[in-house]
């Protein structure tokens, strides 16, 4: 096995394999050869095999409807690969930034990337520069692919950022553009033969302190997620066509709409702006079959499908936030369609509990999926009995390796794969989710650290002191609720929760910003001067 690693960065900067979780091959499916490629897999055997004709990607490019064959999505992944190496420099283990929303060029350039040998890094499109820069100083990001029309915040994020050195945008006319240096490639490229063990992705989540981590993917991680979930659950067929929201970023948008519709040779359907009320008219639009989006949009969706036809529709996918039973109910009752839910995390890469139409139960997430083993634990490590509440610990072929983070010990101890959620099992094998274990708030299916939020609330000069939580909700399962304390000779008021609520979201991504705001005069605090969120987040229960 050889790494095909010229920069080595990430390699020398994985966790030490005593703090790594065990993983689990068992089966003949989650066999990998030494040298791999998942690009290779995933694309490039298609066309090989002759189905190069079959449609692969679908969506808009500046009002152009693109209906993109394996060969297509190929010719231009591998032109894009040509331009990473040839023009930019680009050497296996070069971290790459990509940023844009969902559409085919993304698609090809995530490809590009990981035929290059390089690193693909994803980042949410509604990340503001200081954000940006966390992820490119903390992953050393050389090189970024950047829709022109998210170019501002990447420009003011590469100020300070003295390792990006190349930044090229895509989706213009610009001489100097991609598109532009890809039509003077051809369409062909060696793939880059890359060890199973070289990292492919480094997929960044939030975490409860606003610190970005970085959790590292290899190839043969992105074959093990597609040959275990959609294999052993979904079940979909290669005629199916996915749709949903969420971004290629999050991994459950990146395994959901791109690498497990190709893993079979199924189509995708990548929207830019798949809100509740435009993807219902997209569905029917490109007659998909497979939905994947948080049980918050399948919610506000119900409300929309009468003027639609959704007939095509066969499976159902929900995931990024606990699905309540009132949602499920409402979906079925608006389509038929019984969903199949699941739970996933960005450091286990996709979805490893979970149930098919024919085994959902109502409030219950399901049974652990073929390839993985999870157990509910107490605080020392010990297995907890049926009907018991407490930590969710799971292991499998995928597991978290976070990019030289001290929180790696967090999340995994004696082996297992701590999720920060807490759980049961009931009598008969089932998970029920019951809570987050930590600081974070789901909201919407986005993951938001409200210390990240209160970092920003506090640069306010009108704020002197500030705790974020979680306040429950019943249509985004959460809502980010800050409780504010005033510096002296400044009053409350609708117009100043207004003002801070523009704030946060002039700073930082606006899915964070406090959709609620309560003014105190003190926040619960320790002896020590600690803030007590678990007082606000018991109030904001109340």
């Amino acid at each position: 096995m050889t790494s095909a690693h010229v920069d080595t960065f990430a390699h020398d900067h994985l966790p030490p394999l005593e703090l790594q979780p065990e993983f689990l091959f068992d089966g003949p499916d989650l066999q990998f050869p030494a040298q791999l490629n998942c690009a290779t897999e995933l694309l490039d055997r298609w066309v090989t095999q002759g189905q190069g004709d079959r449609l692969c990607v679908q969506g808009m490019a500046q009002g152009v409807r693109l209906r993109w064959t394996y060969r297509d999505l190929q010719a231009q992944a591998n032109r894009i690969a040509r331009v990473l190496v040839e023009d930019l420099g680009l050497v296996p283990g070069n971290r790459v930034l990509l940023r844009g929303a969902n559409s085919p060029m993304l698609a090809a350039c995530w490809f590009g990337v990981v035929k290059a040998g390089g690193i693909a890094v994803g980042s949410m499109p509604l990340l503001r520069a200081r954000e940006l820069t966390q992820i490119v100083t903390k992953a050393e990001i050389s090189h970024a692919l950047c829709d022109a029309r998210l170019a501002d915040e990447l420009a003011q994020a590469q100020a300070g950022c003295p390792t990006l050195k190349r930044v090229l945008h895509f989706h213009t006319p610009s001489a100097d553009g991609l598109e532009a240096r890809m039509a003077a490639k051809p369409a062909t490229f060696d793939n880059v033969d890359t060890s199973r063990d070289d990292t492919c992705l480094i997929a960044f989540t939030s975490g409860t302190t606003g610190q970005p981590k970085g959790t590292m993917h290899f190839h043969r991680d992105v074959m093990a997620a597609c040959a275990c979930w959609p294999r052993h659950v979904l079940r979909a067929s290669p005629d199916d066509v996915f749709i949903g929201s969420p971004p290629l970023a999050f991994t459950f948008g990146l395994g959901g709409l791109l690498l497990f519709p190709l893993a079979i040779g199924a189509s995708t359907v990548l929207v830019e702006k798949a809100t509740p009320d435009a993807l219902p008219a997209a569905i029917a639009a490109y007659r998909a079959t497979v939905c994947v989006t948080a049980p918050t949009s399948y919610r506000a969706m119900a409300a929309q499908l009468a003027g639609h036809d959704a007939s095509s529709l066969r499976k159902c996918v929900s995931a990024g936030e606990a699905l309540p039973a009132a949602t499920r109910r409402l979906w079925k009752d608006a389509t038929g369609i019984e969903m199949i839910d699941g739970i996933g995390s960005t450091e286990m890469l996709h979805i490893f509990i979970s149930h098919d139409e024919a085994h959902a139960r109502p409030g219950a997430t399901g049974t652990a999926v073929p390839g993985y083993v999870a157990r509910v634990i107490d605080d020392a490590g010990r297995p907890l009995q049926p009907g018991q509440i407490g930590r969710l610990a799971v292991k499998g072929p995928t597991g978290c390796r976070y990019l030289a983070d001290e929180r790696q010990r967090q999340y995994v101890q004696d082996g297992w794969n701590l999720t920060g959620d807490a759980y049961l099992v009931d009598e008969d094998g089932y998970y029920v989710y019951q809570a987050r274990t930590d600081d974070m708030i789901v909201s919407g299916g986005y993951n938001i650290g409200g210390p990240e939020v209160e970092a920003v609330l506090l640069l306010h000069p009108k704020v002197a002191e500030c705790g974020v939580v979680g306040a429950p909700h019943a249509e985004r399962g959460q809502i980010v609720k800050a409780y504010v304390v005033l510096r002296a000779g400044h009053a409350p008021g609708d117009e100043l929760v207004r003002e801070l609520q523009d704030f946060v979201k002039a700073q930082i991504a606006p899915y964070k910003y406090p959709r609620a705001i309560e003014f105190r005069d003190a926040l619960p605090r320790t002896e020590t001067g600690k803030l007590q969120r678990f007082v606000l987040r018991r109030e904001a229960r109340a």
